[in-house]
């Protein structure tokens, strides 16, 4: 009956992992279930032993039953390599090797690799039963099989070793533990019966059922983890489905070898493609809009190349001649040898966000435009005089002409130097209404070759009246030969106006109106302008915050001149800050990016 309940526990576990390999192809389990079954043949092999009725039915049993014992060598070496993931590849060899030539001598010396000779059977009494033992003379080649015994236990002792010192014990004391019992029992047992010391029959596989219950025992453990990835993995994908279907986004897998991609139903009806429609990457470039087409191949193969997130904004061509902006992005993976092997990602359609972005982009236009009206109303009075000027110039030197002209034979050179007056008083008038007509005008931005010196120049020169008639001093500290930067000069100039008029208002109140504004250039290229006054600084509630949206000191204010400012700066690759100076006043600071002299 322990012979029986042996055979059927191991065959009812090999058929459970023989099925599970079956579908997962993991061959640890294969394995598992060949050393279940060649525990069975052991079993039987022992059991027929111990019911022989002659010594040369006993010879013939022994001899087969180093066959399932030499499965169970072979194949727990393997086991161990593969699950364990340990053990000295040359020990692994040198015991299958000798277990080899153990049963190779097992079937050329005869009668088999334990005995020259069996005398004669024995009967002795075994867990109430008569049963028959062998009585004979032991082969000396038997220790080549015990050899092969001892060189696997240093084996599983390695490897238990390397687990131990990898961090899983438990793995180490239920695997490798039983491993070694299962070689110094069955070793002990063999030659204490073999020699005659200990007389009972040979019972090795009940020295495997612990190592069977062990392997057994790990591989279910590992099973009921399987169990649990795939319900999670189930709810996993639902939960990534019904991520997808709220963000209109569509799953994808590009093959690089193949050229093949795989996608969702949504993907798919992003790009115009039928479900049953086959699509590769080119027929992907194809819906891709020409004029984003070249970019986006570009980024996908730099992707694998740098082995980074692909990404991609771009506009799909529907074939009925739709046209919906994508965001693209996905992940490549590399073979084990480097080579570009797949990408996964994400379709989604931006075409309502570039719709908004759109809108926006025109609000902040027309807010732009709005502050630049407003500061030019704040400066009305200034400009008038500016104006009034050369305008009152050429009245009174057209008047002057008037009286000269019935004597012209003798005025002539007087009318000729008043004509000259007039004509470069007329283009003063001129230059301001251009400038004027350059910051009220609503554009979008025109990036050029924009010198940052002449530019606050032309700024200064413009306000002077009004800095002159808020008695304001200023002081212009540009570094010479700065280099050119690429941008739009109205909006360049909308920044420089804002912070000056600013300044100007936070003087106000001040006996000591100083202004100081400086350029240079940074250690990474970049040009900085500075804008420093003399006023009252700005509140520490204020200072985090104030390139916010209406955040405004002023009672009449907005609150968007500074946001405005903010914008500009940053759509030209620069960065603005504000402090509070130690002797009292602000200093504002924005830079904007260097421009290469190619693009000059």
């Amino acid at each position: 009956m322990v012979w029986v309940t042996i055979a059927a526990v191991c065959l009812s576990l090999a058929l459970v992992h023989l099925v599970f390999w079956r579908r997962k192809k993991t061959w640890e389990h294969a394995g598992f279930a060949v050393v279940a079954l060649a525990t069975i043949g052991c079993a039987v092999n022992e059991w027929q032993m111990m019911w022989a009725e002659t010594p040369e039915m006993y010879h013939a049993v022994l001899r087969w039953t180093h066959v399932p014992w030499w499965i169970v060598v072979i194949t727990l070496v393997f086991f161990v390599r593969k699950y364990l993931r340990a053990g000295r590849p040359w020990l692994a060899w040198a015991v299958c090797g000798l277990r080899t030539l153990s049963l190779i001598v097992n079937f050329v010396v005869p009668p088999n690799l334990n005995f020259r000779e069996i005398a004669a059977l024995k009967h002795v009494q075994f867990l109430g039963e008569s049963v028959s033992i062998s009585v004979g003379e032991p082969n000396p080649w038997m220790l080549s099989g015990q050899l092969s015994s001892a060189l696997f236990m240093v084996f599983v002792a390695d490897a238990t070793a390397t687990v131990w010192r990898r961090g899983d014990r438990r793995l180490a004391w239920s695997l490798g533990g039983s491993l070694v019992f299962l070689v110094v029992a069955t070793t002990a047992q063999i030659l204490l019966v073999y020699f005659g010391i200990f007389p009972m029959p040979v019972t090795t596989s009940l020295f495997f059922l612990p190592i069977v219950a062990a392997m057994g025992l790990e591989l279910s453990n590992e099973m009921l983890r399987a169990a649990q990835l795939s319900v999670e993995l189930h709810e996993s994908k639902e939960r990534l489905a019904l991520t997808t279907r709220t963000a209109g986004a569509g799953l994808w897998s590009w093959n690089f070898r193949t050229g093949q991609i795989s996608a969702t139903e949504k993907a798919r009806a992003l790009y115009g493609f039928t479900p049953s429609e086959e699509i590769t990457y080119s027929a992907f470039l194809n819906r891709v809009h020409p004029g984003d087409r070249e970019r986006t191949d570009r980024a996908a193969r730099q992707a694998f190349q740098e082995s980074s997130e692909f990404q991609s904004e771009h506009r799909a061509l529907l074939p009925d001649g739709t046209v919906r902006w994508i965001k693209a992005q996905g992940q490549p993976f590399l073979s084990s040898s480097g080579e570009p092997e797949r990408m996964t990602g994400v379709f989604m359609d931006i075409s309502e966000h570039k719709r908004q972005e759109g809108e926006m982009a025109e609000l902040r236009l027309e807010l732009a435009h709005i502050s630049r009206v407003m500061v030019m109303n704040e400066l009305s009075t200034s400009l008038a005089h500016e104006i009034n000027q050369p305008l009152g110039a050429i009245l009174n030197n057209a008047s002057a002409a008037a009286l000269l002209m019935p004597h012209a034979e003798e005025t002539k050179e007087e009318c000729a130097a008043i004509v000259t007056d007039i004509i470069h008083d007329a283009r003063r008038a001129g230059d301001v209404i251009r400038k004027l007509r350059g910051i009220l005008k609503r554009t979008d931005a025109q990036f050029e070759p924009v010198q940052i010196n002449a530019l606050i120049e032309e700024v200064v020169d413009m306000l002077h009246d009004s800095l002159g008639m808020n008695r304001v001093s200023v002081c212009v500290c540009t570094k010479p030969d700065l280099p050119e930067i690429r941008g739009d000069r109205v909006r360049i100039q909308q920044v420089l106006v804002n912070l000056i008029t600013n300044a100007m208002d936070a003087m106000r109140d001040k006996p000591v109106r100083t202004l100081t504004i400086r350029s240079s250039e940074e250690s990474s290229g970049e040009i900085s302008v500075t804008v420093c006054d003399s006023g009252t600084g700005i509140a520490p509630a204020v200072i985090d915050k104030m390139f916010g949206p209406f955040v405004t000191t002023k009672k009449d204010g907005l609150g968007m001149g500074l946001r405005i400012c903010r914008s500009i700066v940053e759509e030209h690759g620069g960065t603005i800050r504000a402090e509070n100076n130690p002797d009292g006043g602000a200093t504002f600071t924005f830079t904007l990016g260097n421009c290469p002299e190619e693009t000059a």
